[in-house]
Order: C-alpha cells, then sequence, then structure tokens
C-alpha cells in the first residue's frame, strides 16, 4: 500500500496542530548559530509544502521533492506564486540534482521512513555529494522512546466533525520497527462517511547510530539537540533533532 495517497487530501487539516512558521524559524536560527546565510536550500519529502512556503517566503531559492504525486499537487497549488521554487517527484534513496546547495532539510521524521542501515547511508552519501562545502544537512526523527514506548503498541483515536480515524501501532523490539495502520472515515455532505486505510512503518534509531551513519557518510561536526530548542536530547525526548556539516 503507498503512503499519502487519499491522506494526502486531508493530511493539512490532520498537521494542524504543527506550528510549520515555529519550526521554519528553528531552521533559521540553526543557520544564523552556525554562521551561514544560505541561498540554495534542498527540502527532501516537502510534501505538502507546508515548510516550503516559509523557505520560500524568506526569499531562499528553493528545490522541493516528494515521491508522493498527490502531496506535490497539493504543494504545486499552495506555491505557486512563488518564483523562486522548484518542485520535483523524486525519492529520497535515489535523489540526484543538477548543482549543490547550502543546506538540505527534512522534517516531521522523514528518515524515520528509511527502514535499512545501508539504505540510509546510501541516502547520506547522497546528500554529502549534493551540499557545498561546509554546507548543513538539517533533519529530525522521532525518537527511540517515542515510537517504542509513547506510540508503541497503543491505539489512538480522533473524531472531527467531518473526520474520524483510528490509529492502531504495533512495535517490534528486534527489527526497531513500528507499524501504523490507519482507518479513515470522511463524512460527505449527504452525511454518509467515506473509508479509506493506509499503512506507514517507520523505524526506531538510536541517536548513537544515527551518528555513526552520518560519519561513515563523511559529515563533520555533527549536533544532536531535543527538536526546537539547542539542548542536549534526553532518554525521554520525543523528538530529536540533528545537524551534520559537510
Amino acid at each position: 500500500m503507498n503512503c499519502y495517497e487519499e491522506f494526502a487530501l486531508y493530511y493539512d487539516e490532520l498537521m494542524d496542530d504543527v506550528d510549520y512558521e515555529g519550526w521554519f524559524l528553528y531552521i533559521k536560527d540553526i543557520f544564523t548559530r552556525s554562521d551561514i546565510e544560505p541561498k540554495e536550500v534542498l527540502e527532501m519529502a516537502c510534501g505538502t509544502g507546508n515548510l516550503t512556503y516559509y523557505l520560500c517566503k524568506e526569499g531562499y531559492n528553493v528545490t522541493g521533492f516528494d515521491m508522493s504525486e498527490e502531496m506535490l499537487s497539493i504543494a504545486y497549488n499552495k506555491l505557486l506564486h512563488f518564483k523562486n521554487l522548484k518542485l520535483l517527484k523524486q525519492n529520497m534513496n535515489d535523489f540526484k540534482m543538477s548543482k549543490r546547495f547550502d543546506s538540505i532539510v527534512s522534517i516531521c521524521d522523514s528518515i524515520n521512513y528509511i527502514l535499512n542501515k545501508d539504505e540510509l547511508l546510501k541516502i547520506f552519501k547522497n546528500v554529502y555529494e549534493h551540499l557545498k562545502e561546509d554546507g548543513l544537512f538539517i533533519f529530525d526523527i522521532n525518537s527511540y522512546h517515542k515510537l517504542s514506548e509513547i506510540i508503541g503498541d497503543n491505539t489512538f483515536v480522533e473524531d472531527r466533525d467531518d473526520i474520524y480515524y483510528v490509529w492502531q501501532n504495533y512495535f517490534d523490539k528486534a527489527s526497531s520497527l513500528a507499524q501504523f495502520n490507519l482507518d479513515f472515515f470522511i463524512k460527505d455532505e449527504d452525511g454518509s462517511y467515506m473509508r479509506f486505510d493506509e499503512e506507514h512503518i517507520e523505524r526506531a534509531y538510536q541517536i548513537e547510530e544515527i551518528e555513526s551513519i552520518l560519519k561513515e557518510a563523511g559529515f563533520k561536526g555533527i549536533k544532536k539537540y531535543e527538536a526546537f530548542t539547542f539542548n542536549t536530547p534526553k532518554n525521554n525526548s520525543e523528538r530529536i533533532n540533528f545537524v551534520a556539516k559537510k
């Protein structure tokens, strides 16, 4: 089952609690603290373009890519007035660009969707090759603690005016994989409901694993923060942000 097909139409509504502007300002603060003023920015797995909007608004020349045509279609309609943006359909696993970038960013735990360490190393090496010298790679992950203990083997239910969904989760400690099974019920104008299902799988990585793979890919000066802060991650941190320098 492909992710983000029907779900793409309701993604923004269901993610309305995410402060994308605040996330952008956090990334901008990372640029300032790292003493760089990027002009060319690549956003991996840009989705419906919620972070992309703020990157473009700030004036960066932005290239964004995603593997979901449905998500890209929404992003295109949302961002078509920006002249400093290029949207592409590509995959994190083997993306290829004709230029290098001052910074490459990826948010909302996209990295957790890479389930194999060898594949993650391949991606990190590709990111490294697409960065200019001293360029920054900025990304976040759902922490091992969050995927194993908080989401874990739990079920969540949300009932909104026109959307009802059940989110059943399973965590396998042997493989460190978290499986999310989502059942959506969308209310039509006549009061009936349309149902669709999605399955997502994320890998729970330890901080040390990510850092080791980044070093193997060639990155230096790797920094880890409890996301949206510049504090050292704690054992119960739910989201970890990484900043790696070429």
